[in-house]
């Protein structure tokens, strides 16, 4: 769900609200209760949710495994058999 910037006209007080696209937008201000609120033009903002967010999920061909490579090389001299998310 985007996140949307509102303004009162009457009283100046910005906030954001969580809404779905398909909410109407809101119209009293929470701050003075008056029927003046605006929703302002900004850039858009969003929410990441999910089990993570990764480097490589944008990206193609040989630049896919940019991290994967300095830690797989490593692990090969040292004989270690673990995946680049360990500390040794």
């Amino acid at each position: 769900m985007p996140i949307y910037e509102y303004e009162c006209k009457s009283c100046g007080d910005v906030h954001e609200a969580l809404q779905k696209m398909s909410d109407e937008p809101l119209v009293v201000c929470p701050a003075c209760n008056e029927p003046e609120l605006m929703k302002k033009i900004s850039a858009a903002g969003f929410r990441l949710k999910g089990g993570g967010w990764y480097e490589t999920d944008f990206k193609s061909g040989s630049k896919k495994n940019v991290a994967g490579e300095k830690s797989s090389s490593s692990s090969k001299e040292s004989g270690h058999k673990c995946s680049g998310a360990c500390s040794h």
